[in-house]
């Protein structure tokens, strides 16, 4: 037992099974195993039937368990979200004026993007600071959107797509890596959606995937950017889509490990039920936290309003100074309770534990615990 002021604070005897909360890449899937994975693509070339086989499945797979409406294409494509996401912009951005929305770290490296690499001039930034959203009402149909859905620094995320008008010309593109699986989406307003591999579905790195509606796919077969197009970005061949992205013909070489992992996550996402029961077990997780954080005066969410809470990258702040922060999640790296779960380094000091839905609510039950003889373990010093 460890003695804090008028507090006594127990060493917990039990830790989490999976310490491992971290925002990115993520935890692997509850029962995962190498092992079980279909390597039989490896030392294949991707654009033999095989490998363009599971690449092809990729893309359908998501798509069927997304719910995707007809004529929405999904695509692997190089770098990550971001790599997806500048893919997005470069091919699409120009012709209309732009609204932005930015409220943390990502969200800010867009408009340093459009700003200082596009060099777009008629350019709207409408920004909030950590905790907060921007006002969303200045959006304006005839310009083309772009956004983050949930804020991965922030733990601010999107309550609603009310604002986006369903009457809209313009584009919205919408950088989802750290919500698609984790949050219902209003597919029908977004035209343009990314994420990654090892967010919600504890893939592994360096893979995008690239969602367009029929309006951005019309923009890329009618729009020409003024500025020279790398081979990894271009969508379009003759002043048409390169339909072959969205089947499985990648414009580069592949990890097929990569490959299989995904598949093996995207195969375990059907066998709890699919999409909803994944979001649910996400939404459980979060509740584990916000039933600790109620219950205590020296924690709180940095986001300031409930609606819109990250229930993935949970970011709290703490009645600490930054190098007590530190120390309690070394503390608990020490004991192997948890790990990579300190905030992002543009973000204010503070936990970032991630919450999707590859995490077992038990484990975060377990952790909390912890957290408290942390906390007095630094308070004590």
């Amino acid at each position: 037992m460890y003695f804090c002021a008028e507090v006594a604070v127990n060493t917990p005897s039990k830790k989490p099974n999976n310490p491992n909360f971290s925002s990115g890449p993520c935890s692997k899937r509850p029962g995962y195993d190498v092992a079980q994975l279909d390597l039989s693509t490896l030392g294949r070339s991707h654009r033999a039937p095989i490998g363009k086989k599971a690449l092809e499945l990729c893309c359908t797979e998501t798509a069927r368990l997304l719910g995707l409406p007809d004529g929405y294409r999904v695509g692997v494509v190089p770098g990550s979200d971001t790599g997806a996401m500048e893919m997005a912009m470069w091919s699409l951005l120009g012709p209309k004026a732009i609204d932005i929305f930015a409220w943390e770290s990502f969200g800010s490296g867009w408009v340093t993007d459009i700003i200082k690499q596009l060099k777009l001039k008629d350019v709207n930034i409408y920004e909030a600071e950590y905790g907060l959203l921007p006002d969303f009402s200045q959006a304006k149909s005839d310009n083309d959107i772009v956004f983050t859905w949930n804020g991965t620094t922030s733990g601010v995320k999107v309550a609603d797509a009310d604002w986006i008008s369903d009457d809209r010309t313009g584009l919205t593109i919408c950088d989802a890596t750290s919500a698609v699986f984790a949050m219902p989406l209003p597919w029908k307003k977004l035209d343009v959606v990314t994420f990654s591999w090892q967010k919600v579905l504890g893939g592994e790195g360096a893979h995008g995937m690239l969602v367009l509606s029929p309006k951005a796919v019309a923009r890329l077969e009618s729009y020409v950017p003024a500025w020279p197009m790398p081979k990894l970005f271009r969508m379009t061949s003759g002043g048409k889509l390169n339909e072959g992205i969205f089947e499985g013909a990648t414009i580069n070489t592949p990890s097929m490990l990569c490959v299989a992992d995904y598949l093996d996550a995207l195969s375990w996402v059907d066998s709890l039920g699919g999409l909803n029961a994944l979001i649910k077990r996400s939404e459980a997780n979060l509740a584990v936290i916000e039933g600790f954080v109620e219950s205590r005066e020296w924690i709180r969410f940095l986001a300031e309003n409930k609606l819109t809470r990250s229930n993935t990258s949970v970011c709290l702040v703490l009645d600490l100074n930054p190098t007590e922060v530190k120390q309690m999640i070394k503390l608990l790296e020490q004991e192997s309770v948890a790990f990579d779960i300190g905030s992002y380094r543009d973000a204010p000091d503070g936990l970032r534990i991630w919450c999707g839905g590859t995490v077992e609510a038990s484990d975060l039950e377990d952790l909390m615990p912890w957290l408290d003889w942390a906390y007095e373990q630094v308070k004590a010093k």
